[in-house]
C-alpha cells in the first residue's frame, strides 16, 4: 500500500471517529441541562470543525465509510447502553489517547484541541463521580468483597473433601455472616460521618440574632474566623451578614461561610446498609450457584471458579472505567486477587483435608 493510500485510509478512521463522538456528545446533551449541557454541545461543535478539516483532505474520499476504531464504538455502545458516568470515563479515556500529535494530516491546533477536551471531559466526569451517592460506593465494594470472600470459604472448604452439602451450607452461612457484617459496618460508617458533619454545623437558631448586632462592633466576625477565614475577610463577611440581615424583617440564614455542610452526598445510613447487604449477597452467592444447582467436586469448583472470574473482571472493570482508567488492566488485576485468595485457602483445604483423612 502506497503512503498516499495509507494516508488516506488513517484519515478516514479519523472521520469516522470525530463523527461518532460528535453523536456521543450531543445525545449526551440532551440528558442534560444549564451549563453542562452547553459545555457538551460546544465539544460536539469542536469535533464538527474537526470533521470539516479531515472532509477537506479526504476530497473526493471522504464519502467513503470506514468503521470507527473499537474503543470508539465501544463509547457509543455505552452512551446507547448505560449512564452518563460511564460514558464520560470512556471518552476521557479516548481524548487522552488522541493521535493526531503524531498525526502528520492533522493541525497543531487541533491536537490542542484533543488536549483541552480530555480536561474539559475529566472536569464534567468528576463532577458525575461526585454526584453518586454513598450507596453505590457500597454497592461495588460489597459485590466485590462478597466474590472474593466467598469463593476463597467455599474452595477452601470444598478442597478438603467434605460433601457438597457442607460446602453448600457453609456457602451460604458466609454470604449472611459477611452480608450483615458490611451492612452494620457501612450503617455505622454513614452515621458516624453524619455525626460529625452535624457537630460542626451551626445551631439552628444561630442566625435569630443578627439584626440585634451592632455592625461596627459585633462578635460575629469571631465565627467567620474560626472557620478558617482571616480577620479582615471576616470583618467584610460580617458586616454583610448584619446588612442583609437587616434588610430582612424576619433573618433566617448566615452567609455559605458557615451554613450547613451538605450531607446528601453521604446517602443514608439505612440506604448504604441495603445496598451493602444486598450486593454483598449478590457477590456471595455466585460461588455457590453450581451447588445450589446439584453439582460436586472437582466440577462444581471449576465452575464456580470460572463464574466468579468472569464477574470479578466485570467488577475491576467497571471501577477501571469510573475511575477514568483502562478497564482491562483493572480486570485482570482484580482477577489476580480474587483467585490468589482463592488458592490460598484451596491450598489450606487440601492440607486440612489430608491431615484429617
Amino acid at each position: 500500500m502506497t503512503t498516499q493510500a495509507q494516508d488516506i485510509r488513517r484519515w478516514k478512521k479519523h472521520l469516522a471517529n470525530e463523527r461518532v463522538e460528535e453523536r456521543v456528545y450531543r445525545s449526551l446533551a440532551q440528558k442534560r441541562q444549564g451549563e453542562e449541557r452547553e459545555i457538551l454541545l460546544e465539544l460536539a461543535d469542536a469535533e464538527r470543525r474537526h470533521q470539516d478539516h479531515w472532509i477537506a483532505r479526504l476530497g473526493e474520499h471522504a464519502n467513503d465509510t470506514v468503521r470507527p476504531s473499537l474503543n470508539i464504538q465501544l463509547l457509543a455502545l455505552m452512551a446507547r447502553m448505560f449512564g452518563s458516568i460511564f460514558v464520560l470515563a470512556l471518552a476521557q479515556q479516548a481524548e487522552t489517547r488522541s493521535p493526531y500529535d503524531s498525526e502528520s494530516g492533522a493541525t497543531a491546533q487541533m491536537a490542542a484541541d484533543e488536549r483541552v477536551h480530555a480536561e474539559v471531559i475529566r472536569g464534567l466526569a468528576a463532577k458525575s463521580r461526585a454526584r453518586m451517592s454513598g450507596n453505590f460506593r457500597a454497592a461495588i465494594f460489597g459485590a466485590n468483597d462478597g466474590l472474593v470472600s466467598n469463593v476463597a470459604l467455599v474452595l477452601g472448604v470444598g478442597a478438603a473433601g467434605v460433601s457438597p452439602q457442607i460446602v453448600l451450607l457453609t456457602g451460604i452461612s458466609g454470604l449472611l455472616a459477611g452480608a450483615l457484617s458490611m451492612a452494620a459496618g457501612e450503617y455505622i460508617s454513614v452515621s458516624s460521618q453524619r455525626e460529625l458533619i452535624e457537630a460542626g454545623n451551626p445551631h439552628p437558631h444561630a442566625a435569630d440574632d443578627l439584626t440585634r448586632l451592632d455592625i461596627n462592633a459585633n462578635e460575629l466576625a469571631l465565627v467567620f474566623r474560626a472557620r478558617g477565614m482571616d480577620a479582615q475577610e471576616s470583618e467584610l463577611a460580617a458586616r454583610t451578614a448584619i446588612s442583609k440581615a437587616n434588610d430582612q424583617r424576619n433573618p433566617t440564614f448566615l452567609p455559605k461561610t458557615i451554613t450547613e455542610q451538605d450531607t446528601e452526598d453521604l446517602g443514608t445510613a439505612l440506604g448504604a446498609a441495603t445496598s451493602s447487604f444486598v450486593f454483598f449477597a449478590t457477590g456471595a452467592i455466585i460461588p455457590i450457584l453450581p451447588y445450589v444447582f446439584g453439582m460436586e467436586g472437582i466440577p462444581a469448583m471449576a465452575v464456580s471458579a470460572v463464574l466468579v472470574g468472569i464477574a470479578l473482571m466485570f467488577t475491576g472493570g467497571a471501577v477501571g472505567v469510573l475511575s477514568g482508567k483502562a478497564p482491562t488492566p483493572r480486570a485482570f488485576r482484580q482477577l489476580a486477587i480474587g483467585y490468589g485468595a482463592a488458592l490460598i485457602t484451596i491450598l489450606l483445604g487440601m492440607l486440612f483435608g489430608t491431615v484429617t483423612g
